[in-house]
């Protein structure tokens, strides 16, 4: 029986998420239409390692700089707009699975493809710039050396491309 509980714990680790496994929406999250769960979702490959993961301080340095970047776009005249007809809670939370997804944390990213999550929002360049500003204020404040910030940055501008529309 003891071997049956380990074996069952250390697969739910081991197996890839499949999309019938992974909820598209959580409490408190406005229900999405399915799509297909995978980690080309996430826009980037992950960092090798977990010294990208350490820098970022884990969990909780990437939830306060997923929040700070949120709550200042948010409250920004520039992006705010974007931001009132989105779910918070869901932008959050998937957010944060793909910053430690591709920050060599070891989390499965479950949201829609960069593309798919952009495509009825209408983002300007000008919108990316400032939601980039943001996430470098967010990482001062945070203290993550300049050096760090720029190798992840370097892995999320190629998403522009998916996610800038007009």
């Amino acid at each position: 029986m003891r071997l049956l509980a380990i074996t069952l714990a250390l697969s739910a680790f081991a197996l890839p998420a499949l999309a019938q496994d992974v909820p598209h929406h959580r409490a408190g999250e406005e229900a999405v239409d399915p799509y297909e769960v995978g980690p080309a979702n996430a826009g980037a490959e992950p960092f090798e390692g977990d010294e990208m993961w350490r820098a970022f301080g884990g969990a909780e340095g990437v939830g306060r700089i997923v929040d700070g970047t949120l709550d200042r776009s948010a409250a920004d005249p520039r992006t705010a707009d974007i931001f009132r007809a989105t779910d918070m809670v869901r932008l959050r939370r998937t957010l944060k699975e793909q910053f430690c997804f591709i920050l060599g944390g070891g989390c499965v990213y479950t949201g829609r493809s960069m593309a798919d999550a952009h495509d009825d929002i209408g983002l300007q360049a000008t919108d990316f710039a400032v939601l980039v500003e943001h996430l470098q204020a967010a990482m001062r404040a945070e203290g993550i050396p300049f050096r760090v910030q720029n190798r992840f940055l370097a892995k999320l501008a190629p998403m522009h491309l998916d996610t800038v529309t007009r």
